[in-house]
C-alpha cells in the first residue's frame, strides 16, 4: 500500500434504538453518528477535509437521498466539505472506506470522515425485506420467495450441503456464540434479549423456519444505526498523536484491503465455482488480497475476525474462505471452540450482525471500528486479549461485492 492510512477514532450509535418510534429521522441518525465520532476522537469539525457516506437504500426506506448534503446541518464547519455517497448493498460502508483511503493515499486530503448508516425500522419487516431485495437481480432470481434473503442464503446452504455436507447443529452453534458475545457489547441490538437453548433448537415456536435451512436465529436483524470513523494520512496521524501525547505506533492503521465484485446472479457464481476449491472464489480472493497487501500469510497471523454473518451459513462459509479451515471443514472450527470468544481465533467478538445488529450501510464501517477498538485495547467487555491484527469481511448481495480489511497496530 502507498503510505499508511491511520484510524484516529470513531463512534457507533446504539443499535437497539428505534429512531422512527422515537420520532427521529434519518438526518438525526447521521448527526448522532458524526457528533458522537467527533467527541470520541476528540477532533474538531474544522479538521475534516472530505466525507464519504455508505448507504444502501435510504430512498426506499425514507424517500431521502443526497445524504452528504446534511453534513452542513450537523455542524456549520462541515458546510462545503466535499462529500460522496457509495452503494454496494450491505458492503456500502466498506466502499465508502475504500474511497476515503484512496483520497488519503492520493494525497488529496489528510483527514477523512467515513460514515456508514441505514434507517430501517420505520416499516414492517416484510416491506423492509422487500426493500433489501434490491440487491438481487430483480425479476431474475428469488422471484417466488416471500423473504428474499433467507431464501437466497438457504439456497446457498443447499449448495454447500450438496458439495460438502452440512449439519444444521453447527449453524445453531454459530448463532449461539454470536448472540452470547453480543451480551458483552453495550451497543448491541440484542444485548438485553433472553434466549434459551430452545431458541436455537428446531423449535417451531421459539425458532421457526423462515425459509428452508434458515430459522429465525440463523438470521441477522433489521436495525437503525450509524458507524463513523476518521481516516488520516501519516502526517495528520502524527500531529494527532503528538496532540494527545501518545506514540504514533499506538494508533490503528489499515494494513491491507481486498475488493472484488462477482456476477450478480447467485446461480452464475455457483456454476463458475463448480470445479473450484472454494464455493465463492471472489470472496476468497478479496480476503487473500487483503492478506497479501498486509504482508501476512493467513489467519494464523490474525488475533480475531469480524465477518458478515447476515445468516449463519455466511459465517460458516467465511470460516473456510478466511483459511481457518480447509474447504468443507468449517465444522471443525465450530466444534473445537477456536471461533468462540475465548478461542484461538475469535470470530465476531462484537456479536456480529446477528447479535449487534445489521444496519446494512453501516456494517462495513462498524466492523472496521470494532477492529480498531480491539487492536487499541478499547473494546471493553468484548476485548480479545492481546489483539494486534484483526481481519474483516463485509459482503453485499450473495457474494457479489466483497470487501476485506486487515486492521492492526
Amino acid at each position: 500500500m502507498a503510505g499508511n492510512v491511520y484510524i484516529l477514532g470513531g463512534h457507533q450509535t446504539d443499535f437497539s434504538q428505534n429512531y422512527s418510534r422515537e420520532g427521529r429521522t434519518i438526518v438525526d441518525l447521521l448527526g448522532d453518528g458524526v457528533n458522537g465520532a467527533l467527541e470520541a476522537a476528540e477532533l474538531d469539525p474544522e479538521e475534516i477535509e472530505v466525507a464519504h457516506v455508505g448507504n444502501f437504500v435510504g430512498e426506499l426506506f425514507t424517500g431521502q437521498g443526497m445524504l452528504g448534503g446534511f453534513l452542513g446541518h450537523v455542524h456549520p464547519a462541515l458546510a462545503g466539505v466535499p462529500a460522496s455517497r457509495h452503494e454496494g448493498a450491505c458492503a456500502s460502508g466498506s466502499l465508502a472506506m475504500l474511497a476515503a483511503m484512496a483520497d488519503i493515499e492520493a494525497e488529496r486530503y489528510d483527514c477523512a470522515c467515513v460514515i456508514g448508516m441505514e434507517y430501517m425500522r420505520n416499516v414492517p419487516g416484510k416491506i423492509a425485506g422487500d426493500h433489501l431485495g434490491a440487491a438481487v437481480w430483480v425479476g431474475e432470481e428469488a422471484t417466488d420467495a416471500q423473504f428474499v434473503w433467507p431464501a437466497m442464503f438457504s439456497d446457498m446452504a443447499e449448495e454447500y450441503d450438496a458439495r460438502h455436507g452440512l449439519n444444521h447443529d453447527h449453524l445453531k452453534e454459530i448463532a449461539r456464540i454470536n448472540f452470547s458475545n453480543a451480551k458483552r457489547n453495550p451497543n448491541a441490538q440484542t444485548r438485553g434479549w433472553t434466549l434459551t437453548d430452545q431458541h436455537f433448537a428446531n423449535d417451531d415456536e421459539l425458532n421457526p423456519v423462515v425459509h428452508g435451512w434458515m430459522r429465525r436465529q440463523d438470521c441477522s436483524q433489521i436495525t437503525d444505526g450509524a458507524a463513523v470513523l476518521f481516516l488520516a494520512s501519516e502526517s495528520k496521524a502524527k500531529e494527532y498523536a503528538d496532540k494527545h501525547g501518545v506514540p504514533l505506533e499506538s494508533l490503528a492503521k489499515v494494513k491491507g484491503w481486498g475488493h472484488t465484485t462477482a456476477p450478480m446472479l447467485m446461480d452464475t457464481k455457483l456454476a463458475a465455482s463448480k470445479d473450484a476449491e472454494y464455493l465463492l472464489p471472489w470472496t476468497r480472493k478479496a480476503i487473500t488480497d487483503a492478506y497479501a497487501r498486509a504482508g501476512i500469510s493467513g489467519p494464523e497471523q490474525l488475533d480475531a475476525i469480524e465477518t458478515h454473518d447476515c445468516f449463519t451459513i455466511n459465517e460458516y462459509i467465511a470460516i473456510e474462505h478466511f483459511g481457518i479451515t480447509a474447504p468443507g471443514e468449517a465444522w471443525k472450527a465450530v466444534e473445537d471452540g477456536r471461533i468462540a470468544h475465548s478461542g484461538s481465533i475469535p470470530v465476531n467478538a462484537s456479536g456480529g450482525l446477528m447479535g449487534i445488529g445489521h444496519p446494512v450501510g453501516a456494517t462495513g464501517v462498524r466492523m472496521a471500528l470494532d477492529a480498531m477498538r480491539q487492536v487499541t485495547a478499547t473494546a471493553g467487555d468484548y476485548q480479545v486479549e492481546g489483539a494486534r491484527n484483526i481481519g474483516t469481511f463485509n459482503v453485499g448481495g450473495s457474494g457479489t461485492t466483497n470487501c476485506s480489511f486487515v486492521i492492526g497496530v
